[in-house]
């Protein structure tokens, strides 16, 4: 009888121990999720900042004048980077870095341009 009730306690015991061990990896589990979603947060963040700066300097680059003249080109931010006024052709230029792509919007602005879906507007106010 006695050696049924230290085997139940014993039992008991180890049970208690196993659901302090799940709570305990449960809660390292959580936090290492939270530091993976913070790590990917910065990540993103740090690419995004690593591209606008890439964005101001990319117009003094060589490979910028085989493209457009920098004297003509105007930064404008959203939703492309900016517009060259050559002499040769209006020019829309979105640069982009490491593995970016275009946004779905900057792709409907590339289609209206590429299939010449482009107008002039004058507004005069007097």
């Amino acid at each position: 009888m006695q050696l049924k009730m230290v085997y139940e306690v014993g039992l008991v015991i180890v049970i208690l121990l196993l659901l302090l061990l799940l709570i305990y990896f449960y809660k390292k589990v959580k936090n290492l999720k939270k530091e993976i979603e913070n790590l990917r947060f910065n990540q993103q963040s740090i690419t995004i900042k690593h591209g606008k700066a890439w964005e101001n300097f990319v117009p003094f680059m060589p490979e910028f004048e085989k493209v457009a003249n920098k004297d003509n080109f105007t930064f404008i931010g959203m939703p492309i980077d900016g517009i060259c006024f050559d002499d040769d052709a209006v020019k829309f230029i979105e640069i982009k870095t490491g593995k970016s792509q275009l946004s779905q919007k900057q792709k409907h602005i590339k289609e209206l341009v590429q299939d010449k879906q482009v107008q002039w507007h004058e507004l005069n106010f007097r």
